[in-house]
Formats: structure tokens, sequence, C-alpha cells
């Protein structure tokens, strides 16, 4: 299956129960074998706005357990305290506390330079505590829920643009900048408008820069097709990235990370295609 283009999978239609946290998901990695993941190719995780980490551990089992082989996940926990996000409590009232990369729930503005340099320190200090564990493999892609798939394309919009910079001479801002690699990005339920970060430039919302720019390092859209914000995550694949660099799942299923095995293959399936294409498998 070719990157060239967007591609829907619709796996077979099943209703799905919603997350409910085992003890054993909280405390473990989901490959299982922590020394085995140390040296392979890491995955940043940012969790949706209103939980943390720990939640979005779980709820990502099945797809972290499923790509173990490949890439071992990194969760990041967001700057801004939060009260839980929709869909929250009950099931992981006793996770808290809960948090947020922007300030509000669904919020449309960008987050002004105080506000990104709090998400570069959270993700950075994420994968510092992974390098402790002793992981030495480079972060190589976002994956994101949510609010979490708004900053994790917004990031790697940066990504782009550094070495858009970096071709043209110019070290892009490169200071502001603490991880560096992405290469591709798993939006599961993103929606826009992305925000830009420039080295000379206030942060701002894509589209209000001018001339008109897009997305080009690969993504990877997941959308529950029985989600109410469905049209807004298909206008983030329409007007947000560069047609012919985007791939598509659609499931059945509502705003939440899919699990069962079925919806979870078709997300793995594109995630090593890509990575495959970009020579990041081992």
């Amino acid at each position: 299956m070719s990157s060239d283009s967007a591609t829907a999978l619709h796996p077979t239609p099943q209703q799905s129960p919603p997350d409910q946290p085992s003890p054993s998901f909280a405390a473990r990695d989901g490959d299982g074998n922590e020394a085995a993941s140390l040296r392979l190719p890491r995955i940043l995780c940012l969790h949706g706005g209103g939980t943390n980490a720990a939640i979005f551990r779980i709820q990502c089992r099945v797809l972290q357990k499923r790509l173990a082989p490949h890439f071992r996940f990194v969760f990041a926990d967001a700057p801004i305290s939060s009260p839980p996000g929709p869909g929250v409590e009950p099931v992981f009232s006793e996770l808290g506390p809960f948090r947020s990369w922007l300030p509000k729930l669904g919020q449309t503005d960008p987050p002004d330079r105080e506000g990104v340099r709090k998400i570069d320190e959270s993700v950075a200090a994420a994968v510092r505590a992974d390098d402790a564990r002793g992981a030495t493999g480079s972060v190589v892609a976002l994956l994101g829920f949510s609010q979490g798939a708004k900053v994790a394309a917004s990031l790697l919009l940066r990504e782009q643009q550094t070495l858009a910079d970096s071709n043209n001479g110019d070290d892009g801002g490169g200071a502001t900048k603490l991880i560096r690699g992405y290469r591709f990005a798993v939006l599961l339920a993103g929606r826009g408008p992305l925000f830009v970060v420039g080295r000379d430039l206030e942060p701002h919302n894509l589209g209000e820069e001018g001339p008109r720019l897009q997305l080009q390092l690969p993504t990877i859209h997941v959308h529950g097709l029985r989600d109410s914000r469905l049209e807004m995550h298909r206008h983030l694949l329409r007007e947000s990235c560069q047609p012919g660099t985007t791939r598509l799942v659609e499931w059945d299923g509502d705003h939440r990370v899919p699990i069962k095995s079925h919806d979870v293959s078709a997300v793995v399936t594109q995630v090593i295609q890509v990575a495959t294409s970009l020579n990041l498998m081992s």
C-alpha cells in the first residue's frame, strides 16, 4: 500500500467497550521486555486534554503491545493542571492529577511562547527520564490523541520548518527546539488549527502566516466514524496536510483510542509501512 495517497481502511464494525483500566497496565511497559526495547527507535506519546501519561499508557496498551517489536513508547505528561476531560470519570477518577497541553479543552488560540516552552520542557523531561532508564533509541515519531494529536502535529510541523531552514543554511531557531528527529506522526482524533512556532514570530495558527503552509512530513490519521468531532478531524487531514503525505484509518468507534484487535491492526499496518518507507525498521 503506497504512502503516496490517503488510504481509508474500514475494519469490520464492532461495538467496543469503554477503556477499562487494569492494575497491571499502569505499572508495566507494554512491550513486556524492558531490556529488549532499550535500543529501539522511540515514539513520543502525547495524551488528550484532561488526562495524563498513566491514563494514556492504559488507553494505548494494545497498540503499544503490537508495536513493541519495533518501537519503544515514551509517554509524556502535559504541563498544565486540568480538570478531567470528557469521559475520564468515573473510569480513571483515581488516576489523577489530570493535565492538559493547552489551557482550555478545545482551545483554538495558539499557545504563547511560554506555553510552547512548557510543552517543550514536558516532552524533553519524558525523554530524559526514559534515557535514565537506559533507552538509547532515537525519538523518531509522535503519537497523539485529541488535544495531544493537535500538539503532535504542530511539533511535526516545526520539525519540517527546522529541516527546511537547515537546508537553506539557516539554523531555524534550533535553540528553542529541545528534541530533534521526528519523521512522522500518528494523529488519533486530531483537529486543528495547528500552531506554528518560528524563531522570529509569536506562535500563531496555521493559515495566518500568508502563503499557504501545509504539513509535508508523513502523517497517519485515525478517525472514529462515530466521533461527534469527525468532520473536524477530516478537516485537519484535508486542509493542514499536503496531499500524498497522509494515510487514513477509519474505524467504527467514537472519541477514544481503538483497542479491539482488528482496529489496532489497521493502525499498526500503516505505522509499519510508513516506518519502512523511512528506513526506520530494523
